[in-house]
């Protein structure tokens, strides 16, 4: 009998044959994700990406559901409990990013420290000013936090800028690229020596709201702060206080705790913040690294019955 894999996002024919030379006796059939078909859902032994609009179907009694590869690295907004109740197998897109927000992150930093952000509104207003503020990223301090994929490939780069590079994990374990990794209870240390703060972490209950007054009132003076993680790991009104009075310099977001980011919001007037909307991760290469992961982890799952690459740790979140 033919099992069941459906997926939830786009796939071209390519990357659907990719899937099925991976699943022998297995089908794929694609779903649309906002209004997705519950008879097919409960029949789906797998599932790529996910639809809230279809967890009461994957999650049925009578449910054939044993595995889902989510399309996004964070798992916060999928229903963990009910899943782990379940006794069912959850893979992130944990690697997928690392390139095009590791790229995203140095934007904000060259961009930061040879004030390209105020030529370009020079540019645009046809002001000729040659005396801005220049430095360069050579012998600054990077404290990093978050060590994993985005993580270690931002501090690989950084050392070709001639960076040192400082991390900040829950486990505070050696990493490859890093002069020195802490734990998190030494954050508010931490930023003390750093030119440039770098939130790459996923949201949980540990990092909600992490970089709060306290933190930010102890940066260093003149430091930057971007943030490609989640914006719940951010208290916003703190932040916009540390821009005002100073302490940070400027900061490049791409996460918010309320996205949209509404018009009116304070953040879309303030020179020194660069904003982009929630794309750091964004690249023509997304849909062909997560089928990869998804066909490694295929393989070990016929063989041995579970996935084994970027399975998420319920009691952790991630």
């Amino acid at each position: 009998m033919t099992k069941s894999i459906v997926c939830l996002q786009p796939l071209s024919s390519s990357q659907k044959d990719s899937i099925l030379a991976a699943a022998p006796g297995y089908s794929l059939t694609l779903d649309n994700t906002k209004n997705p078909d519950p008879e097919l859902l409960k029949q789906a032994e797998i599932v790529i990406g996910w639809s809230k609009n279809g967890a009461d179907a994957l999650l049925a009694p009578d449910s054939a559901l044993r595995w889902v590869q989510t399309w996004s690295a964070g798992v916060e907004k999928l229903p963990l409990d009910r899943l782990e109740e379940r006794g069912i197998a959850l893979t992130n897109a944990s690697g997928v990013h690392a390139e095009p927000i590791t790229a995203v992150i140095f934007s904000f930093m060259l961009l930061f420290t040879r004030s390209m952000h105020t030529a370009l509104r020079n540019q645009q207003q046809r002001i000729w000013q040659p005396d801005l503020k220049l430095t360069e990223l050579t012998g600054k301090t990077a404290l990093i936090c978050g060590t994993g994929s985005i993580g270690a490939e931002t501090a690989r780069i950084a050392k070709a800028f001639r960076m040192k590079t400082l991390g900040v994990s829950r486990s505070g374990k050696p990493v490859e690229g890093f002069d020195d990794v802490r734990k998190t209870g030494a954050l508010e240390q931490a930023v003390k020596e750093a030119d440039f703060i770098i939130n790459t972490l996923p949201l949980t209950d540990e990092t909600r709201g992490l970089f709060n007054e306290a933190i930010f009132s102890a940066c260093k003076e003149g430091s930057y702060y971007i943030n490609i993680g989640r914006g719940a790991t951010t208290d916003t009104e703190a932040l916009i206080a540390a821009l005002d009075s100073g302490r940070l310099a400027g900061a490049g977001l791409d996460v918010f705790e309320a996205e949209p980011l509404p018009e009116n919001h304070p953040l879309w007037a303030m020179e020194q913040v660069v904003i982009t909307p929630h794309c750091a991760g964004s690249t023509d290469r997304y849909a062909d690294r997560i089928i990869e992961i998804f066909n490694k982890n295929m393989a070990s799952y016929l063989k041995e019955g579970n996935p084994s690459h970027n399975v998420v740790d319920y009691s952790r979140q991630y």
